[in-house]
């Protein structure tokens, strides 16, 4: 999934670059409000970590303008304030969810998942469909029960796919969520992870429409 990390705090976003990273987003980070305000309206993000102290313009800012563009992409908002009055505030436009510094990456990374689930529409932290099971926390895959061992880029377009089930998925779209700013991407990087998908699963588990994109299809 790709991400975009709101943080003028060098060493805290930094750390949180490179935890997320780990975990397999792809993580764009900006260190101010009118950045974020501008990359929001020029690119597609599935999580955005927005914190409110921020300079040129402040994250509340940054998430009324999202809002009012009636973009509904998941935020997680950092707050180094206990106060409720911030929180209510947030809430009421439009954040998704509130961490307090300071803070356990395992916990970012839940609600990160928490927040991802329930905008694609799933309750339940295991996604079972087709015989294939992905556990997005443990990072495991089965199908018919027995563990698949993916790469990590294989186990990131599972996982966008899955989670999208019945939709027409476009390459650009999935390259949008594999690859942060300044990755190399080859040409053929989607057709190359599919692949190795459907010969480690079903061959019939994605099924191509040709000229538009990707699909897991419902039944």
């Amino acid at each position: 999934m790709r991400l975009l990390l709101v943080e003028d705090d060098a060493i805290l976003g930094d750390g949180l670059k490179a935890g997320l990273t780990m975990e397999g987003y792809a993580v764009d980070w900006l260190i101010d409000g009118a950045q974020a305000d501008e990359a929001l309206k020029l690119n597609h993000y599935d999580l955005v970590v927005l914190d409110l102290n921020l300079p040129r313009m402040d994250g509340m800012s940054v998430l009324k303008n999202l809002r009012r563009r009636k973009d509904s992409t998941p935020v997680l908002v950092l707050t180094a304030r206990e106060g409720v009055a911030e929180r209510v505030a947030g809430l009421d436009n439009g954040a998704d969810d509130f961490v307090t510094k300071p803070f356990d990456l395992a916990e970012i990374c839940a609600r990160l998942r928490a927040l991802a689930r329930r905008h694609d529409g799933h309750s339940l932290p295991v996604i079972e469909h087709k015989g294939v099971t992905i556990d997005p926390a443990a990072h495991q895959v089965y199908f018919n029960g027995k563990p698949v061992d993916l790469a990590q880029k294989e186990f990131e377009v599972l996982s966008y796919l899955m989670g999208h089930i019945g939709q027409v998925i476009s390459r650009a779209r999935l390259e949008e969520s594999l690859y942060a700013w300044g990755s190399e991407v080859e040409s053929n990087a989607v057709e190359v992870h599919i692949h190795h998908l459907r010969k480690k699963l079903d061959s019939n588990l994605i099924r191509t429409i040709r000229g538009v994109g990707y699909i897991i299809d419902e039944n």
